[in-house]
């Protein structure tokens, strides 16, 4: 027998515990495997990696198409009629303020940005309360028929506006509200609670239920627990909610031309601007047009420029808790 034993000899051992199954030499069996699966892993990063390219492409386009004629529009308001047809993708030789003032004095625009200021402003407040008070008991209490209201709020989202212009107007002349303040906020208002009240709702079930049962059993009563406690926790939402309802009513057209027949001075700034389309288009004063609808654009924009966080964070609340 001799001093040195093979050990593939000894009792037990088998062929992978060998010093020769494991050598440099030959392949072990997983070598094969973690070369596929580092070749898939390579084609999924390829296709990711095509994939963002994509969708990084469409967006960029999608981008160009929706500021460029914002761009072209505003820069289009400070050329004149010459260079607006003569060089319409030039920047202006000499920044003409004349046309804004013009715009705003002799168009009348100053009129009708005050006029869908106090509207807009007035319907706003109101949609707001009446939209986070509803929400908040339609979420957070049960009793009878509370899931046939919210659904009622729902249904009143996919009901066409345009169906119910014949009555509404008769209903206004009969209350004397037509060519009114307040009359076009009530009817803004009513437009606009169906999206406010299931916005908010879907909201207000997010918010913890603790914050609210501790308010009370200190003594808080609900109004100054919904006003207190809940109504700055739902500050988020209640910005996004906003910033919509302020596009919405802003650019609202229909409603006003219905309802707004009788006096020009109490004409929304959609209806004057249609007037000034029409008027300065048989005039030829295509600079004073433009400066009209930059004027009619800059307040939704300055909204969105400032609240884009809010609102993006009010869109997201909801899925990240």
């Amino acid at each position: 027998m001799s001093a040195q034993t093979d050990p593939a000899d000894l009792p037990g051992a088998t062929k992978e515990q060998t010093p020769a199954a494991a050598s440099p030499g030959v392949p072990g069996p997983r070598r094969g495997q973690g070369g596929e699966d580092g070749a898939r892993a390579d084609g999924k990063s390829g296709e990711g990696t095509v994939l963002n390219v994509f969708s990084h492409g469409v967006l960029v386009i999608w981008g160009l198409l929706v500021t460029m004629p914002l761009l072209w529009a505003v820069v289009s308001s400070f050329k004149d009629d010459s260079e607006i047809f003569g060089s319409p993708w030039g920047l202006p030789s000499v920044l003409h303020f004349d046309n804004w003032s013009r715009a705003w004095d002799k168009a009348n625009m100053g009129q009708y940005f005050l006029n869908s200021l106090i509207v807009v402003g007035g319907s706003l407040i109101g949609t707001m309360l009446l939209g986070a008070m509803a929400a908040y008991v339609l979420a957070r209490f049960d009793f009878p028929g509370n899931r046939f209201l919210y659904f009622l709020f729902v249904g009143g989202m996919g009901f066409p506006v345009i169906l119910a212009l014949v009555p509404l107007f008769f209903v206004m002349k009969n209350m004397a509200l037509l060519d009114t303040y307040h009359g076009l906020i009530l009817v803004y208002i009513a437009y606009s609670l169906p999206f406010t009240v299931f916005f908010l709702s879907g909201f207000f079930k997010t918010l913890p239920t603790s914050v609210a049962e501790a308010a009370l059993i200190d003594g808080a009563s609900h109004t100054r627990t919904f006003f207190q406690v809940m109504l700055p926790m739902a500050k988020p939402g209640l910005i996004s909610v906003g910033i919509f309802n302020f596009l919405g009513q802003w650019n609202q057209y229909l409603l006003p031309t219905v309802l707004n027949v009788g006096d020009p001075d109490k004409k929304m700034l959609t209806q004057g601007l249609v007037a000034l389309a029409v008027s300065q288009g048989y005039k030829g004063d295509w600079s004073g047009l433009f400066a009209g609808l930059t004027i009619a654009m800059l307040p939704v924009l300055a909204a969105y420029i400032i609240f884009q966080r809010q609102v993006v964070a009010g869109l997201t609340a909801g899925a990240l808790k």
